[in-house]
């Protein structure tokens, strides 16, 4: 992602309320194969750069545990445990997570790169939404940057991106959705 596209579209997320869940959905198309996208989707060493330490049976009914490495004041690290529902290589991965429920990202070729949907689904109320509305806009921004090359710097993650997440969350507040 180029930072005019960053500073441009702050709130580009969808949020709807359907069937009593959250679905929070984002469009990005990343300048890099599909099957480069779906390495650092599915690869351990790969998830470090860009999301959490991760630990994944790449198999439907596989376990899948991530552990956030942006802690917070405290130190605590966020986990998350769940399974791989859904897989179809190198096109669709989707695994329902406690705490941050379903995550699916599915993946289409898009000239040279790579046309890259994630939608997110928790259980209504769900606490956070508001935070991880914010979360995920930022992982994607970190993932875009990974696969250029620039994994995110763990430790210096709060001095470095927690303006950049308080401007997502903020316009995200401001949309009204």
């Amino acid at each position: 992602m180029t930072p005019d596209t960053r500073t441009t579209h702050p709130a580009d997320g969808t949020f709807e309320t359907r069937d009593g869940r959250h679905v929070m959905r984002y469009e990005r198309r990343l300048a890099h194969p599909v099957e480069r996208v779906w390495t650092a989707l599915t690869q351990p060493s790969e998830l470090r750069g860009w999301l959490a330490d991760a630990d994944i049976d790449l198999v439907e009914g596989g376990r899948v545990q991530r552990r956030w490495l942006n802690t917070d004041d405290e130190g605590n690290a966020a986990v998350a445990d769940g399974t791989v529902t859904a897989l179809d290589p190198p096109r669709l991965l989707a695994v329902d997570t406690e705490p941050h429920g379903v995550l699916r990202f599915e993946l289409r070729e898009d000239g040279d790169g790579t046309a890259l949907t994630l939608t997110v689904s928790v259980a209504a109320p769900g606490q956070g939404v508001e935070l991880a509305r914010a979360g995920w806009h930022i992982h994607l921004e970190h993932l875009a940057d990974a696969l250029d090359g620039r994994p995110v710097d763990w430790p210096a993650w709060s001095a470095e991106h927690r303006p950049r997440w308080q401007e997502i969350h903020d316009a995200y507040a401001a949309s009204g959705a």
